[in-house]
C-alpha cells in the first residue's frame, strides 16, 4: 500500500483535504436549486462508499510496504472494525446536522461555526490521545481559529439583523453538529495501526479504516436520513419515491460531492502516519476557511452587508490563515 514518507508530503495531503472538505458542499448548493438536501444526501453517502472502494483497490493494494487492503480486512479484529464503524455513525449524524445548517444559514456560516468547533475540539481530543508536535504552537493556532469562529458568528447575527430577521436554527445546528464532528475522527484513528509499514495484528490500515468508516455512514443513514426525510428541519417531508424519480444529473451531483469529501478523508488519514492525528485533522478542518471563501465570494451570502460585517469577515479570514499557519509549523 502507499505510505507517506515525509512531513512535507503529509502537509500537501492535508491541504488537499482542506480543499476537498471545504468544497464538497458546493455540490449541495448546486443541487439545492431543484433537489432537497435530504435526497441529495443519499447520493453523497453513496459517493463516499464508492471512493473508499476505489482507493482500497488502487493505492491500498499497490506498493511493497505495509499490508494489502484485502489482507488487512481479513485479519482485522472486532474492536478495530467496530471503532471505525462507530466513527462513521457519529460522523453521519454530525454531517447531517451541518448539511442542514448549510441549507438554512449558508456555507459562510455553517462551516466556520460547525466545522470550526469541530477543528478546535477535535485537535484537543486527538492530541490528548496521541501527542505529536509543538503543543504551544498547536494550541495557539487553535486559539486564533476559535476567535475567528466567534467573529464569523457575530457577522452572521449582524447580517441577519439588517434584514430584521435573526434566525438561530442555522447556528444551533452548526454548533451541535460541530461538537459531534469533533469526536468521529478519534474512533477511526483508534481503530488503526500506529505503524503503517508494519501494522499491528488486528488493527486497520488507512485504506481499510476508510472503507469500514464509510459502511458505518451508509448503514446509519437508513435511520438518520429516513427520520429527517419524514421530519425535515425545513420544508415539507420528502419520500423515497421522489428520490428514485430524480434526474441522473441530480444523482451524479450528490455522488460527486461524496467522492470529493472522501478524497479529503482518505488523504487526512494517510497523512496522519507522518504528521500525527491531531495536526492532520486540524489542518484538514481548515476547510472552514475554504467554505467561507466560497460562501462569501462565489455564493454572495454576505452581499450588501454593512462595513462592520465586512470588517468582521476580513478579521475572521486573517485569523484563520494565521491559526492554520501555526498548526503547520507546530508539526514541523
Amino acid at each position: 500500500m502507499y505510505i507517506v514518507e515525509t512531513y512535507s508530503v503529509a502537509v500537501i495531503m492535508t491541504v488537499i483535504t482542506m480543499l476537498c472538505w471545504g468544497s464538497w458542499a458546493n455540490t449541495q448548493k448546486l443541487a439545492a436549486r431543484n433537489w432537497r438536501f435530504e435526497l441529495f444526501y443519499w447520493d453523497y453517502v453513496i459517493g463516499i462508499l464508492l471512493f473508499s472502494l476505489i482507493l482500497g483497490f488502487t493505492l491500498g493494494s499497490t506498493g511493497e510496504k505495509g499490508m494489502n487492503f484485502i489482507e488487512n480486512l481479513r485479519q482485522a479484529d472486532l474492536s478495530s472494525l467496530s471503532g471505525a464503524l462507530i466513527g462513521g455513525i457519529i460522523f453521519n449524524l454530525a454531517n447531517i446536522l451541518v448539511a442542514a445548517a448549510i441549507a438554512i444559514a449558508g456555507m459562510s456560516v455553517a462551516f466556520p461555526v460547525g466545522i470550526g468547533i469541530a477543528l478546535v475540539l477535535g485537535v484537543i481530543v486527538n492530541y490528548i490521545a496521541k501527542p505529536q508536535g509543538n503543543a504551544m504552537l498547536l494550541f495557539l493556532g487553535v486559539a486564533l481559529i476559535t476567535v475567528a469562529i466567534i467573529l464569523d458568528a457575530i457577522a452572521y447575527r449582524k447580517k441577519a439583523a439588517q434584514s430584521q430577521k435573526v434566525p438561530t436554527k442555522g447556528i444551533v445546528l452548526s454548533i451541535v453538529g460541530g461538537i459531534l464532528m469533533a469526536l468521529f475522527y478519534r474512533f477511526v484513528a483508534g481503530s488503526m495501526a500506529t505503524n503503517f509499514e508494519q501494522p499491528e495484528a488486528g488493527l486497520l490500515t488507512p485504506y481499510s479504516a476508510v472503507l469500514i468508516f464509510s459502511i458505518g455512514i451508509l448503514l446509519s443513514n437508513f435511520l438518520f436520513n429516513t427520520i429527517l426525510m419524514k421530519r425535515p428541519f425545513e420544508g415539507v417531508p420528502v419520500s423515497y419515491d421522489q428520490y428514485f424519480k430524480g434526474a441522473f444529473k441530480e444523482h451524479l451531483t450528490g455522488i460527486l460531492g461524496g467522492m470529493i469529501w472522501c478524497i479529503g478523508m482518505s488523504l487526512s488519514i494517510i497523512a496522519a502516519g507522518k504528521a500525527g492525528f491531531a495536526i492532520s485533522y486540524g489542518l484538514g478542518q481548515g476547510a472552514t476557511l475554504i467554505a467561507a471563501l466560497w460562501g462569501v465570494f462565489i455564493w454572495k451570502e454576505f452581499k450588501n452587508s454593512s462595513k462592520i460585517v465586512n470588517l468582521l469577515l476580513t478579521l475572521m479570514f486573517v485569523l484563520f490563515v494565521a491559526g492554520l499557519g501555526l498548526i503547520i509549523v507546530a508539526g514541523s
